[in-house]
């Protein structure tokens, strides 16, 4: 096996980073024809702080990448746990994805999904060749967060996983973790 990765076998790449459970979002923008568009992206994760930046990987093939790309702005609308039905019919190939979801225009004029738990609203700041995927770069415009005690809807393993009842309590080192992310300088990294 090589050191470029090329040796690698494809299910065992899949099944080892299935290891790791992940949130579900739904990336959305409208088209060039103001029609919403959208997917299901595991890929998502905040960037930085200062400036507020997220990111998400979409693959080259995407229909909705080309449409966020264009427009040069989205929403990352995250799922809870009773929403699987709404991920996976964005995590097909339907045509209208938005035909059966109910959603509303944000004030930053971005298709935004009802009954998210959370919707972070960007910009594109910066797109990187990532092999078969872009890594996206987003400058968060706006963002706000359900009012209701949702759960988040998770995927582990190859399927849908939500967080037990039981385990939901803070970890104790939580106050810490606060205040190193709320203080950090200039020579702090994470």
């Amino acid at each position: 096996m090589g050191s470029d990765g090329a040796g690698i076998d494809a299910r065992q790449f899949r099944n080892v980073l299935g290891q790791f459970c992940t949130g579900i979002t739904v990336i959305t923008t409208f088209d060039g024809d103001q029609a919403p568009i959208g997917f299901a992206c595991q890929s998502f994760a905040a960037l930085s702080l200062e400036p507020p930046l997220v990111l998400f990987c979409p693959t080259k093939a995407s229909r909705s990448w080309a449409a966020i790309e264009k427009s040069g702005r989205f929403c990352v609308n995250v799922l809870a746990e009773q929403q699987r039905e709404l991920c996976a019919r964005f995590g097909s190939r339907e045509p209208d994805k938005f035909a059966e979801a109910d959603w509303h225009t944000s004030e930053l004029e971005l298709p935004v999904l009802d009954d998210a738990l959370a919707t972070i609203q960007c910009k594109v700041d910066s797109a990187i060749d990532g092999g078969d995927h872009y890594i996206v770069i987003g400058r968060v415009q706006a963002l706000s967060e359900t009012t209701t005690t949702g759960r988040p809807l998770l995927f582990y393993r190859g399927q849908y996983t939500a967080i037990e009842p039981e385990k939901t309590t803070p970890a104790p080192w939580r106050a810490d973790l606060e205040h190193f992310l709320t203080t950090t300088t200039l020579d702090t990294w994470l």
